[in-house]
């Protein structure tokens, strides 16, 4: 079975794809960005910044689809600068307190809107 899932929690699709979709006992959250989900917009400041409002994106998201961040098996985090690891290891360290998931980190040449962090989680549904 898979179900699309779409919350208000989290920021509109702006492309075709699915904020999320549950199917064999997971939950797959797109890749997001720092925009806030009340305004569309992106939220100013840094890195800690930008990382803190992309992981309450992927917790909004997680918990609309019924599970959680404790549920997450897989991240995947997507940097435009590895001059940020610390900074956004610091921010992510906070939303995973325990038994975090396993995750890959890499940088990459350019993100959508030319922000400094995405973030993709896979979780148990």
């Amino acid at each position: 079975m898979r179900e699309v899932v779409s919350t208000d929690h989290g920021p509109k699709a702006i492309g075709p794809y699915s904020q999320a979709v549950k199917a064999n006992g997971f939950v797959f959250i797109s890749g997001q960005v720092a925009l806030n989900p009340a305004t569309g917009q992106l939220v100013e400041g840094g890195i800690a910044q930008q990382t803190e409002r992309v992981l309450e994106n992927l917790r909004g998201i997680v918990e609309a689809s019924g599970s959680s961040m404790h549920k997450a098996v897989k991240v995947s985090v997507f940097l435009k600068d590895m001059n940020d690891f610390a900074a956004m290891n610091e921010v992510y360290a906070r939303f995973f307190p325990s038994a975090p998931p396993a995750r890959s980190t890499v940088e990459v040449a350019r993100l959508p809107k030319d922000v400094r962090i995405e973030i993709d989680l896979i979780a148990l549904a």
